[in-house]
């Protein structure tokens, strides 16, 4: 997987949906649902920018069992965690929230096998 170019491409959608939030749907959302979607786009977008970071240290050091693994949780965490919190907020669906956390593990899980990798290199 070409996990630059996959954070590269998040990252252009984490801006896309953050402006649609900030134009489109500013107004016409409950705040406390504006607040949720403003997560979804944060945690999307660090976690773009983190796949890209990913991308150049496998480029960089060579690929690896963790960075794999950490690309590949990343990836899953943003379209979990942010995904379901688009979902929930664009449909009103509550019952969606039951998917964030799991995203939420993703994520974590992927920092720490980057972690990992960080640690056996040096």
């Amino acid at each position: 997987m070409k996990f630059t170019a996959a954070g590269a491409m998040l990252g252009a959608l984490a801006v896309s949906l953050g402006a649609f939030g900030a134009h489109a749907l500013k107004g016409s959302m409950a705040p406390e649902l504006m607040v949720t979607y403003q997560t979804a786009v944060d945690y999307h977008f660090v976690h773009a920018l983190l796949l890209v970071l990913i991308g150049i240290i496998a480029r960089s050091q060579g690929v690896t069992r963790l960075l794999q693994a950490s690309g590949w949780l990343v990836l899953a965490g943003v379209l979990l965690f942010s995904g379901s919190l688009y979902a929930l907020t664009l449909t009103g669906i509550r019952g969606l929230g039951i998917i964030t956390p799991f995203g939420g593990v993703a994520m974590i899980a992927g920092w720490l096998c980057l972690m990992m990798h960080a640690l056996k290199k040096n």
